[in-house]
């Protein structure tokens, strides 16, 4: 089965490109920014336009400042990506991991006066399992089944240790069953979250009001009582509008940092994509060469990653070789980051003690948004003897067509949970891993094996770092650098990036 994510890799890929494309503000438009506005309401720049207010069709990444105004999930995750009780009050596992009973909330109504309970809940699963974004986090779901007025209770068809991450990231949001049944959803939210939707005063693509509700069962946890999110792609006019006060959070642009440190904004950052080259074809049945460990190892050597970071990601981001997130993984290992540290001399040798002194041919896809970091592979590649016939195309057909390349550069999307990294990089289909190949290197597979069957916990997170260390000796990948998103905020707000989430859910805005 395939646990795809594909919203939030084009979310990725759309940041990306306007990172790119976007040129430093320069001018002396911070005429009387002072670095402080006044924090009474939340005036936040979101870079992409609300994709749907259906929690099944809404997008991963960039919906969350929307969706968690208006609806409250029934499990939200902590600053470190831990899944926290929020609708659920709490759960537990049974022994085989194989059901989750949940215990409900109470005191909560849906705006439409209909009340949350755990037929509610259940209506809600099912419709969040069979949507065709959403149902990403239910693949191993079997069923789910009221077992009480405020108890459910989620049976697995196979062990998950990342359903509750991916219910918490924003694949658990509760709306009125009456609306989901109507197909309502699609028109606007019908949900019990902290802000009420103030349509009247919002323009589609334009801007959008939220004003707070004060009886909220939750309402601590949200201090403004206005919200307006500013879906703005064009990241210069957005950077100009934190200049002039008309925002005061910001989705960035890494080459704005040190206008921002002028400005004394506060600067958050956090890993949130992995940047480098996918090899697909790891067997070699496409490409003979990238069947040899040797050949994968040789390329990795050959980048010289910190460089790629600062002239293309304006340094903001950790160069290395792995992809668990190198902040917040118990799995990380920063030690193992001078494996391949450039070394051309010795990149050549492997791939002469492979069989390839001359390097060999090889097709790539193109596509205007990596076209930063194409001199960078043709200067590389080039030393290499590795001779690429770049195929252009348009990022669409790059996301649908690059697999089915040996090797393609890649920005990919990263989990902030482990185990969630191992299924969405490594054992599961997903359109840039479409042959895991797991199968095929038997000491791999008898690691995921152990990981999966391992209790959760310094067991499986040991079994997972024996994993990681293998995988990066096999060059799996060949990981530049894991890139930063980053958030300005004026002072008096503070920004909590949360990895996974491409814009962090209200509940990490906060006063202070």
């Amino acid at each position: 089965m395939t646990r795809t994510r594909t919203a939030a890799l084009v979310a990725t890929a759309a940041a990306v490109a306007a990172a790119l494309a976007a040129c430093t503000s320069s001018g002396g438009g911070g005429g009387g920014s002072t670095g402080t506005a006044d924090t009474g309401e939340l005036k936040a720049g979101v870079f992409l336009d609300v994709t749907s207010w259906d929690p099944a069709a809404a997008d991963i990444g960039f919906d969350g400042p929307y969706l968690s105004a208006v609806y409250d999930p029934l499990v939200a995750l902590d600053k470190d990506g831990k899944p926290v009780p929020a609708l659920a009050k709490s759960w537990e596992w049974s022994a085989d991991r194989l059901t989750l009973t949940a215990e409900l909330r109470t005191d909560v109504t849906f705006d439409d006066g209909q009340k949350f309970d755990s037929a509610a809940a259940v209506a809600n699963l099912q419709h969040l399992k069979a949507g065709v974004r959403s149902g990403q986090a239910y693949l191993n779901v079997a069923g789910v089944e009221a077992k009480d007025a405020d108890t459910v209770e989620i049976k697995l068809s196979k062990r998950d240790d990342s359903l509750l991450y991916f219910m918490g990231l924003g694949r658990s949001w509760m709306a009125s069953p009456a609306a989901i049944q109507a197909g309502a959803l699609a028109n606007g939210p019908v949900g019990s979250g902290p802000y009420t939707y103030d349509k009247a005063n919002s323009a589609p693509q334009s801007q959008y009001v939220f004003t707070k509700k004060q009886s909220h069962w939750d309402s601590g946890t949200y201090p403004f009582p206005t919200v307006k999110l500013f879906p703005i792609t064009d990241q210069t006019a957005s950077f100009n509008a934190m200049l002039s006060g008309q925002l005061n959070v910001q989705f960035a642009n890494a080459a704005n940092l040190p206008k921002a440190k002028e400005n004394g904004w506060n600067i958050a950052s956090k890993p949130s994509s992995w940047v480098g080259v996918q090899f697909a074809d790891r067997t070699g049945s496409q490409v003979k060469a990238l069947g040899d460990q040797r050949v994968r190892q040789a390329i990795s050597y050959a980048f010289d990653a910190a460089g790629i970071l600062k002239a293309v990601g304006n340094g903001s981001g950790t160069v290395t070789n792995q992809l668990f997130p190198s902040d917040n993984s118990g799995v990380y290992d920063k030690s193992m980051n001078d494996k391949y540290k450039t070394d051309m001399a010795k990149a050549k040798q492997l791939l002469a003690d492979a069989g390839y002194p001359d390097g060999f041919a090889v097709k790539m896809p193109m596509s205007p948004i990596f076209a930063a970091w194409q001199p960078a592979a043709n200067q590389t590649f080039g030393e290499l003897g590795i001779k690429v016939e770049w195929q252009d195309m348009a990022m669409p057909d790059y996301q649908k067509n690059a697999p089915t390349y040996p090797m393609f550069l890649a920005v990919i999307a990263m989990s902030g949970n482990d185990m969630a990294t191992l299924s969405d990089q490594v054992t599961t289909a997903q359109w840039y891993n479409p042959n895991p190949s797991v199968d095929a290197f038997p000491e791999v597979k008898a690691l995921v094996e152990q990981v999966e069957k391992a209790e959760p916990g310094p067991q499986q997170t040991e079994l997972l770092k024996q994993l990681n260390t293998k995988l990066v000796d096999l060059a799996w990948w060949s990981v530049w650098y894991q890139a930063d998103n980053n958030y300005f905020s004026v002072k008096g707000i503070t920004v909590t990036p949360i990895t996974g989430m491409m814009f962090p859910t209200l509940r990490f805005i906060q006063r202070g």
